[in-house]
């Protein structure tokens, strides 16, 4: 047990020394970037004077050196306070932020589920079945949607199913008459506004997962136990999914703690092609109005994301693999 403790301790220490080598970072990095909260506010407005710059610089803080910056925002944060947003109705972070979270967490958790329960049976099937027409035809498909960008097959779809063939919205999260509508009907309109952008990010992360599961599988096929199971009469369902699975899943384990930070990140294309009020979509506005208490806001997210996502791969793994809870002694 106290070795336990300890590793979980260790392991804590680690991910606050890499959280903040990322804040230090990512709060460096945008200040290099050209222009400022206060050139956007000003820039356009006639009416702005170079002292109504200095105050507003005064009012954000930004009249200050970097250092000083940095030191006020983590004290802030240390008492969970994100700031305030330098641009637009001057809102708490926080509360834009929590605002737009249901929305790409729900949709990327959903792609999430819906890519393990089609890849991981591809890929042990086709390992299974190696070089059959099963396995031929999951090759093709994956070259497919490697080489497909997201983004034009989100526009093709929206062509299509949109409207040549209009069964699909194609833009916005609601009808006009949501409000009319019964709760199934609520729930089905969302269905229809989301079914083109989840059905993207699925596509896009189903073909890397299936050849993850499958590559893994091999190898685990290939091993002596395998081959002691299967001499031994047991059932084909029984050595893929009791004895060969397990082991197979661990590469898996690895792309899926890696995948949480992409909550994010890879929203800011979909979020904007179907035009979806959600945090990639958030995240592309500060940056572009230089909003830093937003865009740092943000990258914390997805700091935060990042360490639980590995986190969670090693517990995963652990459950997974007796020998890695064992510590890898046996």
């Amino acid at each position: 047990m106290l070795d336990i403790i300890l590793k979980i301790l260790s392991k804590f220490a680690w991910v606050s020394v890499v959280f903040i080598g990322i804040t230090v970072i990512s709060f460096w990095v945008i200040h290099l970037a050209p222009g400022s909260p206060t050139d956007m506010q000003t820039t356009l407005n006639p009416a702005a004077t170079i002292e109504t710059r200095l105050k507003l610089e005064k009012l954000y803080g930004l009249d200050k050196p970097l250092h000083e910056q940095y030191i006020n925002w983590v004290s802030r944060l240390a008492r969970f306070d994100f700031g305030l947003s330098m641009s637009g109705d001057r809102r708490p972070v926080w509360d834009r932020i929590k605002e737009r979270l249901p929305l790409t967490f729900g949709m990327n958790m959903a792609s999430l589920l819906l890519t393990l329960m089609i890849a991981v049976p591809i890929g042990m099937y086709s390992a299974w079945r190696q070089g059959g027409w099963f396995d031929r035809g999951m090759t093709v498909l994956v070259f497919i949607g490697f080489a497909v960008p997201g983004f034009w097959l989100a526009l093709l779809l929206m062509l299509w199913l949109g409207i040549y063939w209009p069964i699909f919205p194609i833009s916005g999260l609601t009808s006009l008459d949501y409000e009319l509508l019964s709760p199934w009907g609520k729930m089905a309109d969302l269905a229809r506004h989301l079914a083109l952008p989840i059905f993207i990010y699925t596509f896009g992360s189903l073909a890397g997962m299936s050849r993850f599961m499958r590559s893994s599988m091999l190898e685990v096929l290939r091993q002596d136990y395998i081959t002691t199971a299967k001499a031994k009469g047991l059932p084909m369902r029984k050595v893929l999914f009791k004895h060969a699975m397990r082991n197979g899943l661990l590469p898996v384990i690895t792309i899926l703690g890696l995948s949480i930070p992409g909550l994010i990140g890879g929203s800011v294309i979909i979020e904007s092609i179907f035009a979806l009020p959600g945090l990639g979509q958030l995240f592309y506005g500060a940056v572009m109005a230089r909003d830093y208490s937003l865009i740092m806001g943000s990258l914390v997210l997805g700091a935060m994301l990042t360490l639980a996502g590995n986190l969670l791969a090693d517990v995963a793994y652990g459950l997974a693999d007796p020998r890695i809870r064992a510590g890898g002694n046996d």
